[in-house]
Formats: C-alpha cells, structure tokens, sequence
C-alpha cells in the first residue's frame, strides 16, 4: 500500500457521480494519484458493477482505491447530505446524460454558488454545440468520428478492442481538472471543465486529418494503408507464431540488413533512402519473409532484441497476466474482485521520481465507506445511524 500523505494529490477531496468507463476513469486517476474519492452510488449500487459480457471488467479496472457511499439522492435528507460532501470537496465528475444532475439539483451553478472554490468535471458525448442535447457511447463517436472507418476494412468499419475513447476522453478530463486546480492556486475560484467522446475522437483522428491536408488525398483504414516504412509489418515465424516488425529509419536498416545477413539490401544503394525503399516494398518484403520463416518465434525476437529493432510478439490481453516487464517493474497491481478473486490488474502508466503508484483501497463494496463518508462531512454517530435506519444510504 502506498502512504497517501506522500502522493502528489494528497489532501485532495473529490466526489464522484460516474458510471461506466468515462467518469470512473477520471477518479481513478486521480485517486492512485493520491485524492480522496468517494463515489457516490445509488442504495442498488451502480449498475456498472453487474454488467456482463465485454463490461464485465468496467468497475474491476476503473473503480480501485475509491470509498463507496450508496445513498437515496431523491430523498431530501440524502440530498442534503451529498450537497454537504460536495461544499467540502475540491473536484466534483459526473458523467450522466445532459441535464441529468441539474434535475437532481447538483448541477454547476447550484453547486458552485455553495463552494466557489469547486473543480465541477462533466463528461458528456459532446461539448457544447450542436449536437451537446445527444447522448453518446464510445462506439457511436468512434463510428461518427472517423476512428471506426480507420481501423476496419474497406466497407467494414470496426471499432478498437478497447474502450479507448471514453479512456481517452477521461485523461483529457483529469488534464483539464489538474490545470483548473493549478488556476485556483492564482484565483482562488474554482470552475466547470468538460471533456468529451466525440471531440476525443476528433483528436485522435486528427493525424489522418492532417495527412489529407498535406497529401491531398483522402486516407485509406490503417489495415490498407500505405506504409509510411517499407518494413513494417506482422511476419510468420518458423513455428506458426506471429511478430511485429518495424524498421523506421536508415540506420535501423542497415542494423536490420546486416543482423539477418541481407547482404544483397545491404549493397543496393537504391534501397539506403526509406522513400526509395518504400517503393520496392514488393521486392523486399517476400526475402524478408523467407527468412524469418526458417527462425522460431523464440529466436527471431532474440536476434530482434539483440539488435535494437522494434518488434512485438502478437499477445492476447490474457498474456499480459505473466508479462516479465509488467510483473517485475510494477505495472500490475492486486485486486480482490467482487466475488472474492484474486487478481492483478495494469497500474497507472506513469512513473514519477522513480516511483509507480499502487492500491491504497481494494475495490470497494456497496456501501462499503457510507458511515465514513458522512462523518467526514461532519455528521454525528447518531445523525448517520438515523439515516441508516431510515433507508436514506446502505452500509455494506
């Protein structure tokens, strides 16, 4: 367990109204950071929780070192008690339809008229414009947005195998609470942020954008491109294995030409240029493929490795369990699942003055932090006791 009062968002109060990926990723970020988050769910639970199929692993990964508080938001007392959590915090996130929280009677103005110092973090489908009334997934803005077209086949738009965009579109959403907390240090005013799945989109596509401005030409998916490197590409090895390979500079070919003993490559100066080579794809790729083929997966990445070329073996999200580097360097982290499992789950990607950053909370339980939280909003033993009884928040 990492001691909070180390971490760079010690002291940091944040409640969480989330669901899903979008809104739970933006607190889970910041509490591996070290923030204090308490996520606010319904007495049920969120529903995030019992999902199945593909969304059976949201609440898993998104929701570590959080305290759950299941209260009954309709009820007036229950309402009272979260406005009084939030007058303490320092970063509210939502991430419910539009006008959803403003109808609870938690939204912006409201909120921020009870704390001026209050970062209010709304994820939405899109930011304000046009289309700011719809509701989005991250599919549906991978499909508008260009990303599904780019990574299908032609005629077959197909989106990520992963949810990247409401990822992505979280990380945006912590940047902009981060800059807004770093503004209050100067203001001492807090303010609404809002990040988005479309507009994500937009961004992560903008590099086909650009390359249609500077090309001309409209792009072709990323699975019929042309290549930017004459090698660059998935090979067979020798035992029906798979491996990436990419060379992406000259110096990188004539490390690569002489590794596998290509002395015929190595000798053409029509090939030293990677413009030239390009051109000759059709020539150089059916050698390069002969020979990998008579090496094993084993040996190919060791002369790949020994060499300094970028290669990558074809893993499944199932081999990164007993992957070396995420296990030796702390990149996975353990985890009790719901139903009394262990497992190891990736950390946070970063590393700061040397460190990584752990679990400070298991997945939390329904309800699991109910009576802290309310203590740390100031009501009594009996004051909390009241409301158990009364059915207005649900201890674990």
């Amino acid at each position: 367990m990492t001691e909070q009062a180390t971490l760079p968002l010690s002291g940091i109060k944040v409640v969480e109204f989330t669901h899903m990926v979008m809104g739970p990723t933006v607190g889970l970020i910041l509490a591996d950071l070290g923030a204090e988050v308490i996520k606010v769910e319904p007495l049920k639970g969120d529903n995030t929780r019992r999902l199945m199929g593909s969304g059976a692993g949201y609440f898993p990964m998104y929701n570590r070192n959080k305290q759950s508080l299941c209260i009954d938001l309709k009820n007036e007392k229950g309402h009272v008690v979260a406005e009084k959590l939030i007058e303490g915090a320092d970063v509210l996130i939502e991430n419910f339809r539009p006008g959803a929280m403003d109808k609870l009677g938690f939204g912006y103005e409201a909120m921020s008229a009870k704390n001026s110092g209050l970062i209010y973090c709304s994820l939405k489908g899109f930011l304000d414009g046009p289309y700011q009334h719809r509701t989005a997934l991250d599919e549906v803005t991978q499909m508008m947005g260009g990303l599904a077209y780019m990574t299908g086949l032609p005629g077959k738009p197909m989106r990520a195998g992963s949810s990247v965009i409401d990822i992505a579109g979280g990380m945006f959403g912590v940047i902009a609470v981060l800059a807004a907390l770093e503004e209050r240090h100067r203001t001492g005013k807090g303010q609404e942020v809002k990040s988005s799945l479309f507009e994500s989109t937009a961004f992560m596509v903008g590099q086909h954008m650009a390359q249609q401005a500077v090309s001309g030409n409209e792009p072709q998916p990323m699975s019929v491109r042309t290549s930017a490197w004459a090698v660059y590409d998935i090979f067979d090895s020798a035992d029906g294995e798979q491996v990436f390979v990419g060379v992406v500079s000259d110096t990188q070919w004539r490390l690569f030409c002489e590794a596998f003993e290509l002395t015929e490559f190595a000798e053409d100066r029509s090939l030293d240029a990677n413009t030239e080579r390009v051109k000759q794809r059709d020539r150089i790729l059916p050698v390069i493929r002969e020979r990998f083929s008579a090496l094993s997966k084993t040996d190919l990445m060791a002369k790949l490795d020994q060499t300094g070329l970028p290669f990558a073996p074809i893993n499944k999200p199932s081999d990164l369990f007993d992957d070396v580097h995420l296990n030796e360097s702390g990149g996975l982290l353990d985890l009790t699942l719901p139903g009394g499992e262990k497992t190891k789950l990736p950390g946070l990607p970063v590393n700061m003055a040397g460190r990584r950053f752990g679990v400070r909370q298991d997945l939390p339980k329904e309800g699991e932090h109910s009576e802290a939280a309310l203590k740390l909003a100031g009501l009594s033993e009996v004051e909390v006791q009241e409301l158990i009884e009364a059915g207005v928040i649900r201890r674990a």
